[in-house]
């Protein structure tokens, strides 16, 4: 019997010196600053009362909103902790580009690249918020006023547009006999006027400080609701962004493409933007221009001040190219222009390289896929021995045969400032290439050696 209480009694005992011992740890943990073995342990239990003012300004914020006077480090707490459901009229006035703004961004978008938009945040909000209603605005049901009342928010901060689609109006159902009525109406194809799409003039000339405007008239996924007016602009869209253009006075750069740009309307756009000092950059890249709108932009080449001019993937044959290397004889600011895609032949290939004879500041030049021969090989040829100028060609995608090659192997020899030269599904030989492609290489490696300030500046983009 004394065997059996023994085990009993140590076990009892055991269980007393546990519970004792635990009872003088946590006293013992209760004296200590510090708790190695706890992770979750801070010596900050109860917040500070700066911070828990702080955190009652954020409360109250919308009924009080204290900011201005705070500190940088308070303004960051405010910033990182106010509700994102604030008023935008509210939140516009008071919080500047921050913390608060790269919230909101993150919240209603999955992707966002701050480099896009100059490292500011609340620029990147408005630009996208303010492209989201213009995308979305459908004539004739959406109120004009709801645009007016994001412009006079966000004004000041629009520097750059990226218009991705433009809404038609919506169509009513009809009966049988306004079907037929309407057809004939729309046999004349001029009569579009009840498929205009946004009205530029009522945003375009209260953004002060827009540089960039890319535009396309089109419809994103229309599905089986398809129809080709909703791939093009009408004429009263022309002649309002025409006009809206003309208001901005600090507009660089303009892209308007894949929107069935045809001659009228581009001579109408051209009309108004031949006194805009500012613009750099014109884009009207995938449209249908022919020669009497490449007049017309050969009319703005001898005006303006553009600095690269995209007419890839147009109508523009032989006397569109004419009007275009006219006015590139006597033009002193291009230095880009892109006329890939077209119809120029020899015919406008030609007049193009003999306007480079008494150009000297193109430095890029692209006719790829435009119909010509060894005949406006020549004619670069013998102007490449005359212009230190040029840096780039391309003329892939064109027949220029054995001839051709063989006197552009003949100018690169002589030539030392082009350092790129596309020539590929051109007809001419294999081993002819290489060569031509060789003395390119060499251009480019002399270029360096001379330029190591430049080359630690590409190899850096």
């Amino acid at each position: 019997t004394k065997s059996l209480i023994i085990p009993e009694k140590q076990q009892l005992f055991r269980k007393m010196y546990k519970q004792i011992s635990c009872r003088a740890a946590l006293f013992v943990r209760g004296k200590r600053r510090i708790i190695a073995e706890d992770l979750d342990w801070s010596l900050a239990t109860v917040s500070s009362l700066s911070n828990l003012c702080l955190q009652c300004i954020v409360n109250n914020f919308e009924e009080r909103p204290i900011y201005e006077d705070l500190t940088s480090s308070e303004k960051d707490f405010i910033q990182n902790r106010v509700s994102l459901s604030l008023p935008l009229h509210f939140a516009a006035n008071v919080f500047p580009d921050g913390v608060y703004w790269k919230r909101c961004c993150e919240q209603k978008w999955k992707v966002c690249d701050v480099s896009n938009y100059g490292e500011s945040w609340k620029r990147m909000f408005f630009e996208r918020q303010l492209e989201n209603i213009v995308e979305l605005f459908v004539p004739g049901i959406t109120e004009p006023k709801t645009v007016l009342d994001m412009v006079t928010l966000c004004k000041d901060h629009i520097k750059k547009l990226n218009i991705a689609q433009l809404l038609p109006p919506v169509k009513e159902p009809q009966t049988e006999d306004e079907e037929q009525a309407s057809e004939l109406t729309l046999a004349n194809e001029d009569d579009k006027s009840g498929m205009d799409h946004f009205d530029f003039r009522i945003l375009l000339g209260k953004l002060t400080n827009l540089e960039e405007l890319h535009l396309v008239y089109k419809v994103k996924s229309c599905g089986m609701n398809f129809e080709w007016s909703m791939f093009e602009m009408t004429n009263r869209d022309c002649e309002s962004l025409a006009k809206a253009l003309k208001s901005c006075k600090k507009l660089k750069l303009f892209r308007l493409h894949l929107s069935h740009l045809e001659d009228k309307k581009c001579r109408l756009l051209v009309k108004y933007l031949l006194d805009h000092t500012s613009l750099r950059t014109l884009d009207f890249s995938h449209n249908v221009i022919g020669d009497s709108g490449a007049r017309a932009i050969g009319k703005l080449l001898t005006k303006s001040k553009l600095e690269i001019l995209n007419l890839y993937d147009n109508n523009i044959g032989g006397p569109g190219a004419k009007a275009i290397a006219q006015a590139l004889s006597k033009n002193t600011t291009l230095v880009s222009l892109n006329l890939c895609l077209n119809r120029l032949k020899d015919e406008g290939g030609q007049a193009i390289c003999k306007a480079l004879l008494n150009n000297k500041t193109l430095l890029h030049l692209q006719l790829g896929a435009n119909g010509v021969t060894w005949l406006t090989a020549l004619s670069l040829s013998s102007m490449l021995a005359q212009n230190n100028t040029l840096k780039s060609i391309n003329l892939s995608c064109n027949t220029l045969g054995e001839v051709g090659g063989n006197a552009l192997e003949e100018a690169m020899s002589r030539n030392t400032s082009v350092t790129e030269c596309s020539i590929h599904l051109t007809d001419i030989e294999e081993r002819r290439v290489s060569v031509i492609n060789q003395m390119v290489w060499n251009n480019q490696f002399r270029k360096q050696e001379t330029n190591p300030r430049e080359k630690n500046t590409e190899n850096a983009n």
